[in-house]
């Protein structure tokens, strides 16, 4: 196999890697996913099944942040949208405090420990669905009764959000990680094969880092912190590793794609967007968007040593670590020819010594 990023000009991937310095860009996907190449390269649209949408939600964590998302997504293409959230009911988490903004028709259904299934199955008063999307299990004994129900109930798809961390490259292999590569058999990676094994139509999506609104995790603040304090930022190794970073409602809309569309059955499928930044332009794009000057401060996270109480933690990998969503764009979703956002700015809000990110207007050419 050919070393991820053999043969790309390293003038190529600066340029890939130079955002505009006046607005955090991150490139994503648009909201309609419907929109497909024919052969003579025009557009057509491609036919949309309304569907009864099960989503079996976490409480918070990486990812936790992409159910809501997902419910506004389906919800405006017409699907009916029913949530089964871990919990008790709404905590101070961001990703929970924004329920309240979901269009009244979803229902959300607080379903205590999701891990005792037939308790939560039983809060469902009889309903079966025709596509579910679990973005809670993370192992085979997880999923199992959930992947059960789903097969009883006939579904069209079941998309499962799994995890792009389960990915092991080669030592030394530093470009874009596609869905081939090795994996690791962590709890995720077993849930993926059990659902395969159950004959389940599957789908599995691998978000990898993700930042925007209603965050039950933050990747970005951590640079936020230090930048408005005007404290320097750490940045392992040279700060020239490349990453992607995803909004929420791009990875959720990536998700969507999925329930109704046969050519996503049987696939997995990298959750993110297809532009690249470096660690440094990331911090710079941060105190940009705070309207702060920024200092990096680079060192060896091999010979680093950590004074006793010191909290810091640098959010990603010290090596460059980051997917490629080709297959997604190029294949069985139909995203080839899908419009970038424009100038979509990172905007962010105080809190105190921190701030925390605000909704991005998702206006495309602004």
């Amino acid at each position: 196999k050919t070393p991820r990023g053999v043969g790309v000009p390293r003038q190529v991937q600066a340029r890939q890697a130079a955002p505009n310095r006046d607005m955090l860009l991150f490139p994503g996907f648009a909201n309609s996913f419907h929109v497909v190449a024919t052969p003579r390269g025009a557009l057509r649209v491609a036919p949309v099944t309304m569907a009864d949408v099960l989503v079996i939600q976490n409480k918070g964590g990486g990812h936790g942040e992409i159910g809501f998302h997902l419910a506004q997504h389906l919800v405006s293409r017409g699907d009916a949208v029913t949530i089964l959230h871990e919990g008790d009911g709404p905590n101070p988490k961001e990703a929970h405090r924004a329920y309240g903004e979901l269009p009244s028709d979803v229902k959300v259904i607080w379903g205590g420990d999701l891990s005792e299934a037939a308790v939560c199955l039983a809060k469902l008063e009889g309903a079966s669905f025709s596509a579910v999307v679990d973005n809670w299990s993370k192992s085979p004994e997880a999923i199992a009764p959930y992947a059960t129900a789903a097969k009883a109930w006939g579904v069209s798809n079941y998309a499962y959000v799994s995890s792009a961390g389960m990915y092991t490259p080669d030592k030394g292999d530093y470009g874009a990680v596609g869905e081939e590569c090795a994996v690791k058999s962590s709890g995720q990676r077993q849930a993926e094969e059990k659902i395969a094994e159950m004959g389940l139509p599957f789908s599995y999506f691998r978000p990898q880092y993700i930042y925007g609104p209603a965050q039950g995790k933050s990747y970005l603040a951590f640079f936020f912190d230090r930048i408005t304090r005007g404290r320097p930022v750490p940045v392992p190794n040279g700060g020239d590793q490349l990453v992607t970073m995803t909004h929420a409602a791009d990875n959720a809309a990536m998700v969507a794609a999925a329930v109704g569309n046969e050519a996503a059955v049987g696939e997995a499928f990298n959750c993110a967007t297809p532009s690249l930044v470096t660690y440094d332009d990331l911090v710079r794009l941060c105190a940009g968007a705070a309207g702060k000057e920024c200092e990096i401060a680079h060192y060896d996270p091999a010979g680093f040593d950590k004074p006793d109480g010191f909290k810091y933690k640098f959010p990603f990998r010290d090596t460059p670590f980051y997917v490629s969503s080709d297959k997604a764009h190029q294949r069985a979703l139909g995203l080839a020819l899908l419009m970038p956002w424009g100038s979509c700015r990172l905007d962010v809000e105080s809190r105190g010594t921190s701030l925390a990110l605000a909704p991005p207007p998702r206006v495309c050419g602004e």
